[in-house]
């Protein structure tokens, strides 16, 4: 029975050896970090911008800023938590600059399109959903950050404390106040 050539398994290295080698030039290994973390780079981005190409335009932007800040990289943490606060704070920086509008494409992932979808409903959740981005937007710090660290980029409370260096305490209250604040800054149909 003939044979093909071996299949090479993915050899997985830990984030301290990923940022030793790419600190040390291995292009390769940085390489290997942004195929690991794009996607939920992407992710994070996309859930805050809420386009396609703004959300890509910002994760691009995100690995450029973790490459040349990735000497400051505490490993008591994780490098993917750190990326995504990299990512967040990107993406929240480029939906301040630009101007609001609503996207309307159902080939967007997650938008809410079938065959017999209502262009006003589609229109209604559109609009719902950059009236939640700019409200959070709109939030002062640190209660912008823990929100959209929590909702966004799906960190667990522990990582949010983690990554922001803040007591477990703190970021519940963070995250609680934020949240009211969220719910006082809605209009009645989409705080509920």
């Amino acid at each position: 029975m003939p044979s093909g050539p071996p299949v090479r398994q993915p050899v997985r290295v830990t984030d301290d050896e990923l940022v030793l080698a790419i600190t040390s030039g291995d292009r390769e290994a940085f390489a290997t970090l942004v195929e690991r973390e794009a996607l939920m780079v992407y992710r994070v981005c996309y859930r805050v911008l809420g386009s396609v190409s703004d959300a890509e335009d910002a994760a691009q932007e995100t690995f450029v800023l973790a490459y040349r800040a990735l000497a400051t990289f505490r490993s008591q943490g994780s490098l993917a938590g750190w990326l995504r606060r990299i990512a967040t704070r990107q993406a929240l920086r480029q939906a301040g600059r630009r101007r609001p509008t609503v996207h309307l494409d159902p080939t967007s992932p997650g938008a809410p399109f079938t065959a017999a979808a209502d262009p006003a409903r589609l229109l209604m959740s559109a609009q719902e959903a950059e009236d939640v981005r700019r409200a959070v937007g709109g939030l002062p710090e640190p209660y912008r950050e823990t929100v959209v660290l929590r909702y966004f980029g799906e960190l667990t409370l522990e990582e949010i404390a983690h990554a922001t260096g803040r007591p477990l305490g703190t970021v519940k209250t963070h995250l609680r106040r934020g949240l009211a604040r969220l719910r006082d800054s809605l209009p009645a149909s989409v705080a509920t």
